[in-house]
């Protein structure tokens, strides 16, 4: 497998493979202005619960989350497992180009749930920047820039459509510090105490931050809907991890290469990461996310020769399907899938996820959800179920089909 690694937010480094493979950059700011966001105060959490404003309004407590999966139920031995098959989003950011509405579209017309690692910036106004204290950075810093006030009440929008429509909420911290002494690789679990506090903040207080109030809070209580997220780069799990931990989070989505096997815990912690997948036309394999992709295609130009693209989308989608091709058709291992809201390439991967997730939608035994709907699945499984699982190596049915597995001989 060849991974690439991203420098910043247009940067051209290339890694190798023992560099990790990127989780690519958020959404940058843009000179394109915004539509208005709706009107309104407060929200509603399935229509049964008025809103309750948290702090200053900014979010608010509106009941149980709407379009949520019945109450998980655990296998029995030798039961073959659902394929569940998770779409991400790093930065989650709209900035005028329609995509976090087209893919909840998308979602909505295939009964899809997905996660979103919303940037707390992305709620931040660039006027208000120096309230942000990146750990080994200057004040105000950030290698994904900050969005205009007109994209960030899109960006309040979706994300509390997202999140009415049964998506999770999860994060990508802050600034993306990928590179030189800063880089989050070297953050100590203080210093992503930090960072998770001021990423929180952003979100928790955005009203404040704004003076946007007449626009409708977020309908969640963050604290509580924070389970996980996705480090910039998939960098510093290390030291993430104990503060994840001490903060009651269930999963992270933060760790590189992962192949396509049923995940285990890293200190208690579901640890989901990115995994190699099928590249046609290639002997090496690729990381599941769109930059990675684009890294190896385009070496990390996104805005390559056009006559490249119909072949570069092909490729791409082939790439997703082949990758879920392999695990539903031998050891039901999850799928993960993770993008960005960006037009990398004429847009071509964002056509490549489309399509992939059409493919997939639909079929026999298929879950698209969330990771935090996985890993709710996942904590009520049998430990020793679960094991034979986790024995399953990439591609390998089980022995004598799924009614063998597991039972005694």
């Amino acid at each position: 497998m060849r991974d690439f690694s991203r420098r910043g937010m247009l940067g051209l480094g290339v890694g190798t493979a023992a560099a990790l493979g990127l989780a690519g950059c958020g959404t940058g700011s843009s000179s394109h202005s915004a539509g208005s966001a709706e009107k309104g105060e407060g929200g509603q959490g399935g229509g049964k619960h008025p809103a309750k404003p948290i702090g200053d309004g900014s979010t608010s407590y509106t009941g149980k989350q709407p379009h949520q999966p019945g109450k998980p139920v655990p296998l029995q031995p030798g039961e073959t497992p659902p394929q569940f098959v998770i779409f991400s989003w790093d930065g989650a950011g709209e900035v005028g180009n329609g995509l976090f509405p087209r893919f909840l579209k998308l979602a909505e017309d295939h009964d899809a749930k997905m996660t979103f690692f919303l940037s707390g910036l992305y709620l931040l106004p660039e006027s208000k920047k120096r309230m942000y204290k990146p750990p080994n950075n200057g004040v105000g810093a950030s290698d994904i820039g900050y969005l205009t006030d007109g994209h960030i009440k899109e960006t309040l929008k979706y994300v509390r459509q997202a999140w009415l429509e049964g998506h999770e909420i999860g994060t990508h911290f802050n600034g993306h510090f990928c590179a030189g002494s800063g880089t989050v690789a070297n953050w100590t679990p203080a210093q992503w105490q930090s960072e998770i506090d001021q990423a929180t903040a952003f979100v928790k207080e955005w009203r404040t931050n704004t003076g946007w109030t007449e626009l409708p809070s977020l309908p969640f209580d963050y604290d509580k809907e924070l389970v996980g997220g996705r480090t910039p780069c998939l960098l510093g799990q290390e030291n993430l991890l104990p503060t994840a931990k001490k903060l009651g989070w269930r999963y992270d989505a933060s760790s590189p290469g992962g192949r396509q096997r049923w995940p285990q815990k890293k200190m208690g912690i579901w640890d989901l990461p990115l995994q190699a997948m099928p590249f046609p036309g290639h002997s090496f394999e690729v990381l599941s996310m769109d930059y990675n992709i684009l890294a190896n295609q385009s070496h990390n130009s996104t805005k390559a020769p056009p006559a490249n693209y119909p072949g570069w989308r092909k490729q791409a989608t082939e790439s997703y399907i082949a990758g879920f091709k392999r695990a539903y058709e031998t050891n039901r291992a999850p799928f993960f899938i993770g993008n960005h809201f960006e037009e990398w390439n004429g847009g071509i991967y964002m056509d490549a996820v489309e399509e992939a997730l059409k493919h997939i939608a639909g079929k026999k035994d298929v879950r698209l959800v969330s990771f935090r709907q996985f890993v709710d699945w996942l904590d009520v499984q049998d430990p020793k179920v679960l094991a034979d699982l986790q024995g399953l190596d990439v591609g390998q049915e089980p022995t004598g089909g799924w009614k063998g597995l597991g039972k005694a001989v």
